[in-house]
């Protein structure tokens, strides 16, 4: 049996999604409803908020990188674990990539069609009135395929600011499911690549716990789980994923390294692949008996100076290398294979030096976007002219970037990462293969 879904999206950032979608998981929770939770786009830190609040893990959905048959197995095997499957939109509901992916543009609206999930559109109300009929009347009529099945009010100033709200919209059509006060109470802090990690919270607990009690006491919970409906996409047999680099897997885990898509992960151990995690911030060691190290992406720009000082994990991961084990790394971990890297005060510290690699993020520049990429050699158990659908998103850039071999050929774009030997990198995050 597989459980009836919904979509939490938004006109624009910053509307509220993230907060209602933690407040709705923790209080259906509370209830003794078994709640799953998926995330639509490219994203490593919301997820980790859903885990915390639902008590499950979540599943990353992506039309523009994912082959439908993947995002079809994902969502129903994700859907198939509980009663009620809530996914958080990305950006505004129609916002995505410039180019056509798999199923549309990367959009929350994509898989709202696809899967047929009725979407909840949170509505920051703080500086509008009556003009939100307007506004929501071009969601709900945009696109017909894309089912918006109610409205929650946020931010909203009082009692006399939501009455007008709600008979604004009393013509619209669509049921407004709740109002939700204004409070800087259910506000979290954010850096410069989303969020705050959920693990860096001391306070999540008690913040969700609070959200969840917001949402309880505003919002018609058994209206919303009304709105849920099954997936309409099928997949009988799980698509193959990207190999793994190898049958015994060491890889980093922790605050410094923490943007590992669950779906690869489970991927590499349908695939057979026994996977060791360790941590560089506690100066462990990638294990002995491992025969690949992969270093994910994160935030090891605001650790360098720890990860400097961690000689064991700095001589692990070199010994590993000279002992020709295959070693990846992307993102955050690509900077750290390279020979230096220069913090956010112009400080360099000394890397690993298995790349001919200098990064710095003394002068933030973003890097941001879906690209579609080929291997120019093997690496990481891929090879040469293996495709990819991938995702950057990066502040740091490579001030120095050597003699090593390229590693990608990016579509339009040019060349990317660094390849020497057995040791490969680059600031691509792969998400699926691209089948030709």
């Amino acid at each position: 049996m597989s459980a009836p879904g919904l979509i939490i999206a938004a006109p624009s950032t910053g509307s509220g999604k993230t907060t209602l979608t933690l407040g709705l998981l923790r209080a259906f929770r509370q209830r003794g409803v078994r709640v799953v939770s998926a995330k639509i786009g490219p994203d490593y830190i919301d997820p980790r908020f859903h885990e915390a609040a639902g008590g499950v893990s979540c599943v990353n959905l992506d039309s523009w990188a994912m082959r439908p048959e993947l995002i079809a197995s994902l969502a129903l095997l994700a859907a198939g674990q509980g009663e009620l499957m809530i996914a958080e939109g990305v950006m505004g509901l129609f916002d995505g990539g410039a180019s056509p992916g798999y199923l549309g543009n990367g959009s929350t609206a994509d898989l709202a069609r696809a899967l047929g999930w009725p979407v909840v559109l949170v509505v920051d109300a703080s500086g509008i009135g009556q003009s939100v009929a307007a506004l929501v009347h071009g969601f709900c009529t945009l696109d017909a395929q894309v089912n918006v099945g109610g409205v929650v009010l946020n931010k909203v100033a009082g009692e006399r600011h939501e009455a007008m709200l709600r008979g604004a919209l009393a013509g619209a059509g669509v049921p407004v499911l709740g109002a939700l006060p204004r409070t800087a109470k259910t506000s979290l802090p954010s850096r410069h690549l989303g969020l705050v990690q959920a693990a860096e919270h001391d306070g999540l607990d008690a913040f969700i716990t609070e959200a969840a009690e917001l949402v309880a006491a505003h919002i018609d919970m058994e209206a919303v789980a009304a709105l849920a409906r099954p997936v309409v996409m099928q997949s009988s047999v799980r698509p193959p994923l990207l190999p793994p680099p190898g049958q015994r897997l060491a890889v980093a885990r922790d605050e410094a390294f923490a943007f590992a898509y669950p779906h690869m992960l489970a991927g590499w151990r349908q695939a057979g692949a026994q996977i060791l995690f360790f941590s560089p911030l506690a100066d462990e060691t990638p294990q002995e008996n491992a025969d690949a190290v992969f270093l994910p992406g994160g935030y090891p720009e605001l650790h360098a100076g720890a990860l400097a000082g961690n000689m064991r994990f700095m001589k692990g991961l070199r010994r590993a290398a000279a002992n020709g084990r295959r070693i990846y790394g992307e993102c955050g971990g690509y900077m750290v294979l390279g020979a230096g890297m220069v913090d956010a005060d112009g400080k360099r510290h000394e890397m690993a030096g298995l790349l001919d690699l200098e990064t710095s993020f003394a002068h933030r520049k973003l890097h941001l976007g879906y690209r579609r990429i080929t291997a120019l050699g093997d690496f990481a158990g891929s090879a040469r002219g293996d495709r990819f659908r991938t995702h950057e998103f990066h502040y740091a850039s490579a001030v120095h970037e050597g003699e090593d071999e390229p590693l990608f050929q990016i579509e339009g774009m040019g060349r990317a990462g660094l390849r020497r030997g057995n040791v490969a990198g680059s600031f691509m995050h792969l998400i699926d293969i691209e089948e030709a």
